[in-house]
């Protein structure tokens, strides 16, 4: 018999994973905090508080905006830590702040109850397709109970002890925000110098600067197309985190120092609820008139 699993946040990531966890046949309840986007996912019941949606769960997962959030939901007034039963686990598949996951685990052991910080990437279309990267921390025997699960949603690594998934997710948005500032960069100097920059972009394919960033990000780039899939505040957040983390290892990243500075000035300008591949309009803001190509901006309503 399939697990109970309580799935909390129906978001722009949660839905399409919830949607692959009950075709694969698992007994999902849901909980949003705006109840609509809950409600539009067919197969499961809809619960009315995150304490209602993991009463009856053996797994419970969460995929919420942050930390506080998460803290809150679980911890909180929302209740969720407490109703659910023990026995259970808890997987956290937000980006969370590494002490963050590690406290949770303390606490959730004490209760009696499994933990796994997993968070993903992969984006939208890895959530649609069910071919994210989820990276793990936890224990050797959580992490085989939520094999099936992780089967359905993508390709999990156990990368350590609770805590390292979302270290793991740490070095994750490092290299692809560092990798969305390179491609910006390199394609706003093809343009600015009298190149095509789709051409360049082609002549890259296959060599050592290829990456899915530069395939994926570089051609909304040079379409101008700036509606969200990852937006640009969440990944401002998620830099923050890995400064943090950073600090706590006593380390200095001035390529991650960088590419924050940039992201906090485009959220400061407005690009928030932009993708975080907008971070090319920041770099146009620095170098105006300079522009990749003169195609409208495609952009979020406001």
């Amino acid at each position: 018999m399939s697990e109970r699993i309580a799935f909390l946040g129906i978001g722009l990531m949660g839905a399409p994973m919830a949607q692959r966890l009950i075709a694969a046949g698992f007994p999902v309840a849901l909980w949003n905090r705006t109840a609509a986007k809950a409600e539009a996912i067919s197969g499961a019941r809809v619960a009315p508080s995150p304490a209602a949606a993991v009463a009856e769960a053996d797994v419970l997962i969460t995929m919420l905006e942050n930390g506080p959030v998460v803290e809150a939901v679980l911890f909180g007034e929302q209740g969720a830590a407490a109703a659910l039963k023990r026995g259970a686990l808890a997987i956290d598949m937000s980006s969370s702040p590494p002490p963050m996951a590690r406290d949770h685990a303390q606490r959730f052991a004490a209760r009696g109850i499994g933990y796994l910080d997993a968070p993903v990437s992969g984006g939208v279309i890895g959530a649609r397709a069910g071919s994210l990267a989820i990276m793990a921390g936890g224990t050797a025997a959580d992490f085989v109970r939520a094999e099936r699960i992780f089967a359905s949603l993508g390709r999990a690594t156990l990368v350590g002890p609770a805590g390292s998934g979302q270290l793991a997710k740490c070095c994750n948005q490092a290299i692809v925000a560092i990798t969305i500032g390179a491609v910006a960069e390199a394609l706003l100097l093809a343009a600015a110098s009298g190149a095509d920059p789709a051409a360049v972009r082609a002549a890259l394919t296959g060599g050592f600067a290829d990456s899915r960033i530069l395939a994926l990000h570089g051609k909304r780039m040079i379409e101008r197309d700036f509606l969200p899939g990852g937006r640009a505040r969440v990944q401002l957040k998620d830099q923050n985190t890995i400064l943090a983390a950073a600090a706590e290892a006593k380390l200095q990243l001035p390529l991650t120092e960088c590419v924050t500075s940039l992201y906090r000035d485009l959220v400061a300008h407005g690009g928030g609820e932009f993708d975080q591949n907008a971070l090319l309009l920041e770099l146009e803001r620095l170098n105006a008139p300079a522009r990749l190509g003169q195609t409208v901006d495609k952009i979020p309503p406001s």
